[in-house]
């Protein structure tokens, strides 16, 4: 997948500007994307420069003047013939499992501590997706939503979100229990008696 298609996905729900897609994919795209804003802003104009999306300039008289776009015809034959072609499966490229590799050869203090601290990241992501979710679907629960709310495309990437930031969460949490409990073991048994 390239920039250019999670770009129209998130442009098929709405007209947004630049700095609001950026917010867009900070609360929900960036659970499978992540790109900071000047990739975005480069990604529009080349997306704009082949047609793929429209802008339009709007002038603010209390503001600076944003320009704001949408996905066009040809941008949406763009996502059909994306969504046409195999997706490769994801792949888990993450420091902190190298750390924990090698945590029978390291100190086990600092690997514990950054999974303490990234338990605490992933719960509160787990609560924003949440929030996310409830914003999407109102006044339905969950059940109705999914058998007939709107847009359901976000709402089932934000689930996805948060069930993979909660496994994080869990990992993450009994990993460094499980650490924590075997380093004060050891630590017992090599106490001289």
């Amino acid at each position: 997948m390239a920039l250019r298609h999670a770009v129209l996905a998130a442009l098929l729900d709405g007209e947004y500007s630049g700095y609001q897609l950026a917010k867009i994919f900070d609360l929900s795209v960036s659970n499978f994307w992540h790109a900071v804003p000047q990739q975005l802003y480069s990604e529009l104009s080349r997306l704009e420069t082949e047609g793929l999306i429209r802008g339009r300039q709007i002038i603010q008289h209390d503001r600076p003047n944003k320009r704001v776009y949408t996905v066009t015809q040809a941008g949406v034959g763009e996502l059909e013939r994306f969504a046409e072609t195999p997706a490769k499966p994801g792949i888990i490229r993450e420091n902190l499992l190298v750390m924990v590799q090698a945590v029978d050869h390291i100190s086990a203090a600092s690997v514990i501590a950054q999974l303490e601290d990234r338990a605490v990241a992933a719960a509160a992501k787990v609560e924003v997706f949440e929030r996310t979710l409830k914003h999407l679907r109102g006044d339905m629960d969950e059940e109705a939503f999914l058998r007939t709310g709107s847009p359901l495309g976000p709402y089932l990437t934000c689930l996805r979100g948060r069930r993979f930031e909660q496994e994080n969460y869990e990992w993450f949490t009994s990993t460094a229990r499980l650490l924590r409990t075997r380093v004060g073991t050891q630590a017992e048994e090599g106490e001289p008696s």
